[in-house]
């Protein structure tokens, strides 16, 4: 009865069915099965059929009827009420074909039509599917990608790296994993991404990805950063030391030029998302600022940031202070914490990756694959969950060009990247940093200093710092120390003598004679200068105002001179 009724329903759903019990016997079949094939009720169906056992057949086979067409058997299981039973399904291998090919037809037409990016390569990594909206986010065509390798059409990672052949691999997906995927008309395309593998009967055939443009959500939350870092956070002038081992957030990055903002809104949207970082820029442009701002920005916040300098840490050192020891690893090895572990869920910070050891950078690439570390002198693995941000003070393909960091290493480190630009490429900033640090180092040394000469401020304006910000507040807190008490503005006077001769080299003497030519005050030492002042005033009748414009500078800066020279006015002008 079982089997009568299940038969006669399937029949709906397919040409030709035939029901059999757990000993392979036909229990029963619709009447055309009996025109096309030579089977009787409780025969062994495979018999019949000239099919190997239900044991060794395979769920889909292909057999020919008494009409010379091909038919696909398809085998399934069912039991109810203790009872098993096979249910084999039999369809015309052309309408089959047919209808397997109208299926594709449809589904490619459906994924075109998405509007997520679809992207779907085969086992050896060859493009086959390229949709319309990956188009789109990349700036691609389907005609350049479908029927390539995968770092071919890409042309910019090597084969080993690829996403797509580590999730046949591994088997395993990759869930929502952010990135940069292009820049089109000089806007990034921010994408979040997932990879999948496709298997089938236990064999990884492929792997698809679905990518989404996050470009609007990027720009609603580059306007809440932007409304949260001008109204929510406090500006301060002075570090302050949070408990998490960092003294700095965004709000200590100062400056106004566009390339600054689009710099801290990158880091910013950065510090949102579970993702490694390597920030690139010379020396003291101010990476580890910016690291410690990301961790701060982030879930991370609550967590240790754990900063270590690899060009500062003996080779031999490097290795145990990263990953830790245990006892009896070497000679006076103890158990041992390493900085891996010390971060627990935070931020570890290695600056100047570049310098860090080939044989280190392997182990390194491990660590970022893996997610473990193990400690020197045993074999068990630790899991790690810290955010890992590097910084570099070179050019990484240099680098790489150099054979000083490994290509592995930088493609795994390089996910996201931050560019900092030096000093001397944002004139704007210069000026805001200018002010800041005489504000700051006026503060901090009882001074009344407000700002400083137009000849000093050319000088700091077109010297090209090659120490960047670092160097900028070394020289302002120079400045500031040799100043008077009652100096109102700082001038070359004030430069040491090492930073004086070292100004006026040759490769800013076209900036003093610029500078000299426009401004007679400063164009002598202190008796000439003091009679050029004097008589000036006297040719003006003592009119500040109209000498300090004869002489090329300001009121103010004139009456500063006034007082400094000792100048009297013996008779009434304008003062």
């Amino acid at each position: 009865m079982i089997a009568t009724a299940l038969g006669q329903l399937l029949k709906s759903f397919a040409e030709h069915v035939i029901i059999a019990d757990d000993s392979d016997d036909a229990l029963w079949f619709d009447e055309s099965v009996a025109e096309l094939f030579p089977l009787r009720t409780g025969e062994n169906v495979f018999s019949a059929l000239s099919l190997p056992t239900a044991k060794k057949a395979k769920p889909s086979l292909s057999i020919q009827g008494k009409d010379s067409k091909e038919y696909l058997l398809q085998r399934h299981l069912f039991a109810q009420n203790e009872q098993n039973l096979q249910i084999l399904l039999l369809n015309c291998a052309t309408d089959v074909a047919r209808q397997q090919e109208l299926k594709l037809v449809c589904y490619e037409e459906i994924l075109q039509s998405m509007n997520e990016g679809i992207v779907l390569s085969d086992s050896e990594g060859k493009v086959l599917l390229y949709n319309k909206a990956q188009e789109k986010l990349e700036g691609m065509k389907q005609e350049e990608m479908v029927g390539k390798y995968l770092w071919d059409a890409y042309k910019y990672y090597d084969p080993k790296l690829s996403e797509h052949q580590r999730v046949l691999q591994t088997r395993k997906p990759i869930i929502s994993r952010y990135g940069v995927h292009s820049c089109i008309a000089n806007i990034t395309q921010p994408v979040k991404y997932s990879s999948y593998p496709i298997i089938k009967d236990n064999q990884a055939l492929a792997v698809f990805s679905i990518s989404i443009n996050d470009f609007h959500l990027k720009h609603l939350l580059d306007e809440t950063i932007e409304v949260k870092r001008n109204i929510i956070i406090p500006s301060t002038f002075e570090k302050r030391v949070l408990h998490n081992g960092t003294t700095y957030t965004f709000d200590n990055i100062k400056g106004k030029s566009p390339a600054l903002k689009k710099i801290i809104r990158e880091a910013q949207n950065i510090a949102t998302h579970q993702t490694d970082v390597l920030i690139v820029g010379e020396t003291g442009t101010g990476k580890e600022l910016f690291a410690q701002s990301i961790h701060n920005y982030s879930k991370r916040a609550s967590s240790p940031f754990v900063a270590i300098n690899c060009a500062a840490i003996p080779e031999n050192l490097l290795e145990s202070t990263l990953f830790g020891t245990v006892k009896g690893a070497f000679t006076g090895a103890t158990n041992q914490m390493g900085l891996f572990e010390h971060a627990q869920d935070g931020t570890l910070f290695l600056d100047e990756i570049n310098s860090m050891p080939p044989m280190l950078q392997s182990k390194l690439i491990r660590v970022l694959e893996e997610r473990e570390i193990r400690r020197l002198g045993t074999n068990s693995v630790t899991p790690i969950h810290c955010k890992i941000i590097s910084a570099s003070n070179e050019d990484p393909k240099k680098l790489i060009e150099n054979q000083k960091l490994r290509s592995d290493l930088y493609y795994r480190i390089a996910r996201t990247s931050l560019l900092i630009p030096p000093l001397r490429d944002r004139v704007e900033d210069l000026e805001v940093l200018i002010d800041y640090f005489i504000l700051t180092s006026s503060r901090k040394l009882n001074k009344q200093i407000k700002s400083l000469t137009r000849e000093l401020q050319q000088i700091l304006l077109h010297y090209r710092w090659p120490g960047n910000i670092r160097e900028l507040a070394h020289v302002i807190d120079n400045l500031v120390i040799n100043a008077d008490s009652d100096d109102v503005l700082l001038d070359t006077e004030h430069l040491p003598m090492y930073l004086k001769d070292f100004f006026q080299s040759l490769e800013n003497q076209e900036i003093y004679q610029k500078t000299k030519s426009t401004r007679p005050i400063k164009s002598a030492i202190n008796p000439a200068q003091k009679r050029l002042i004097q008589q000036t005033l006297e040719s003006v009748n003592w009119s500040v105002t109209k000498a300090a414009k004869i002489l090329g500078t300001t009121r103010q800066n004139l009456q500063y001179h006034i007082r400094k020279l000792g100048i009297k006015n013996h008779g009434e002008g304008d003062q």
